[in-house]
């Protein structure tokens, strides 16, 4: 962190984005790159991305003849979620209201795809630093046929210490992270928020409930409520580090879902992960390469300096605090 920087610098991002944009395709009315019209929404909206990644029906791949050469088909579907019909709106800048519709529509399509597929992998990436390339509030929705990387390694680990310890690992290390206090961010009722012990990302933060979750769709009324403010709160936060609109990619993880419905998934718990990339300032990010690609990330500083800045940080988002007069 000392060391002087005389490399990349970022662009800051823009401060004048439209409130509503005809050439925008996320926009209430405008037109998509299939054609479609957008109806003229007023909350949340959901449609199928124009530019899918997984299709439900994707062919078989031949036999490469050779074990060290396996594929199968990877099958699913992909979908957009806008948060909010402006586009100048970004979560933090949200009603509390707002947020929580959001949080229904999330756990509406959760329960739709995760019907029949074993993984539905809700994700935002917010801003052009994250590889965004809308500034319109919005997220994505992919399903698939199979558990991704990163839920059987979750899937692993939380059974191994369910089977060691008898109680699921998220819900005792949220327990620890709250009794200990040095991690924490913020905090209600029903949820906490923590700059990881392993956290390899700047200001990376841990979402977690306090009781018991395997997924968004059993989230009581007042926990959606709860969820919805401390999101606002943290988000207020992000914002406020370096007085921008602060980048970041984000997701749940929750229990399996389609044939997994059926199984004992207690080793499991809710969460979300958000991963921002700025480091120093808002033009300098962190750049995981060299050494962290090739043996191990390193940390450019612990967990607890990052949660104490974020802590001290106002909940008051800077564009709404009355401007100083000389």
């Amino acid at each position: 962190m000392k060391r002087p920087w005389q490399g990349q610098l970022e662009k800051p991002p823009p401060e004048d984005v439209p409130r509503w944009d005809p050439k925008n395709p996320l926009c209430p009315g405008a037109t998509r790159a299939n054609g479609e019209v957008n109806p003229n929404y007023e909350g949340t909206f959901v449609f199928p991305n124009d530019f899918p990644a997984l299709q439900p029906d994707a062919p078989e791949p031949d036999n490469s003849g050779h074990p060290l050469f396996r594929a199968a088909a990877a099958r699913g579907v992909c979908k957009v979620m806008c948060f909010h019909p402006h586009s100048d709106l970004t979560l933090p800048l949200m009603s509390l209201l707002e947020i929580r519709a959001v949080i229904d529509a999330w756990a509406e399509l959760e329960a739709e795809l995760g019907a029949s597929y074993p993984w539905v992998q809700i994700f935002e990436n917010k801003g052009a630093m994250m590889g965004c390339s809308n500034p319109h509030p919005h997220c994505q929705v992919w399903a698939s046929s199979f558990l991704p990387n990163e839920a059987r390694l979750e899937e692993r680990t939380q059974r191994q210490h369910h089977s060691q310890h008898g109680v699921p690992m998220l819900l005792e290390y949220a327990e620890q992270e709250a009794h200990r206090k040095e991690r924490l961010v913020v905090e209600n009722e029903d949820w906490l928020v923590v700059v990881p012990y392993w956290a390899i990302w700047p200001f990376q933060t841990l979402l977690l409930p306090r009781r018991h979750v395997l997924r968004l769709r059993d989230l009581c009324d007042s926990e959606r409520d709860s969820l919805a403010s401390i999101m606002q709160r943290l988000l207020i936060k992000y914002d406020n580090l370096f007085q921008i609109s602060f980048p970041y990619s984000m997701g749940w993880h929750g229990a399996p879902t389609g044939p997994h419905l059926q199984e004992d998934c207690e080793h499991w718990q809710l969460h979300a992960h958000y991963y921002p990339p700025l480091l120093r300032s808002a033009t300098v990010r962190k750049f995981m390469v060299g050494y962290e690609m090739l043996a191990q990330a390193q940390r450019d500083l612990t967990p607890e300096q990052a949660a104490e800045r974020l802590r001290a940080l106002p909940e008051v988002h800077y564009k709404l605090r009355p401007q100083e007069t000389v």
